[in-house]
């Protein structure tokens, strides 16, 4: 099966400045893909790029193994940069006029309603939505045409805790039953919820390629002993003196959490006094931070 999405050194320079710089990625079948990076890495850029909405300066792309303009764009839906409805009309009714324009069967409206969970409230206008309704109506537009992959640029952005909750259920969903996500994101913890692999960008280029759960490794086991340099000593001849560090008051062993009980019987049969053994879960935004190089918050 076609890998939906490849890049290689794909490229777009405006003028001297540029916005996306040698990007090479890949996207696999039925995955959720986080591109993630700061506001402003040229995440929306390159989802431009592989819609043909923006031409690369240099650089290839292919979606389904085609190059563009193959035709491949049928079996894509997008959302860019928030949706544009007529706010006057029902949200029925504005899915109505995208599929007669692209030439999709009444029936599909109903369809995609119920997948994003607003079919109760189809017949309202648009202007009466609220931020979350009107986001998962540009997400069943994106679903009209029945597409393997939806590319979708910051879908929680602006949406409070249910709305992004909502989403990220409805996404999930969609992947399960078989569809490609490609979402771009700037906030760390959306991506580790939802996504399967995660591409960082940053300054137009691609950091870190990886799986969630990589990204997120380097945990630690901490623990609080007194006396702390004898319980260093024989942790260092029990774990192996590369695997233990002093982090302040306590140890941190880079060590199986599953080992932490062993770690513990040793320390009290030594006579260690051992008031703490836990294990700490990895500083994900500070892995972030320091693979962008960039001081930006993200949530």
């Amino acid at each position: 099966m076609r890998n939906p999405v490849e890049t290689t050194a794909l490229t777009k320079r405006y003028g001297r400045t540029p916005a996306v710089e040698e990007l090479s990625l890949t996207v696999q079948p039925g995955e959720v893909y986080g591109f993630l990076g700061p506001n402003g890495a040229g995440k929306t850029t390159t989802l431009r790029m592989l819609l043909g909405l923006v031409r690369p300066t240099k650089g290839s792309l292919r979606l389904f193994g085609n190059p563009p303009g193959a035709g491949h764009l049928d079996r894509v839906g997008a959302l860019i940069e928030g949706p544009a409805f007529y706010p006057y009309l029902s949200g029925r009714d504005n899915l109505r006029v995208l599929a007669r324009h692209a030439g999709v069967a009444r029936r599909r409206v109903d369809d995609v309603l119920e997948t994003v969970d607003l079919a109760e409230r189809a017949r309202d206008r648009y202007a009466k939505y609220s931020l979350g309704m009107k986001q998962r109506l540009g997400l069943a537009a994106a679903l009209l045409k029945d597409p393997d992959l939806l590319i979708l640029d910051e879908p929680t952005n602006g949406l409070d805790p249910t709305g992004m909750a909502d989403m990220r259920v409805t996404l999930r969903r969609l992947a399960d039953a078989g569809r490609t996500v490609l979402l771009s994101s700037h906030l760390l913890g959306e991506v580790q919820q939802i996504c399967d692999r995660v591409g960082v960008i940053s300054r137009g280029r691609l950091v870190a390629e990886t799986t969630v759960a990589d990204l997120g490794s380097g945990g630690a086991l901490r623990i609080v002993a007194d006396p702390l340099d004898v319980a260093r000593d024989l942790v260092a001849t029990l774990a192996g003196p590369d695997l233990v560090r002093v982090d302040g008051e306590a140890l941190a062993v880079d060590i199986d959490a599953a080992k932490a009980a062993w770690i513990n019987t040793e320390l009290v049969q030594a006579g260690i006094s051992v008031s703490e053994v836990r294990w700490r879960e990895p500083d994900l935004e500070k892995i972030f931070l320091e693979l962008t190089g960039e001081p930006t918050h993200v949530g």
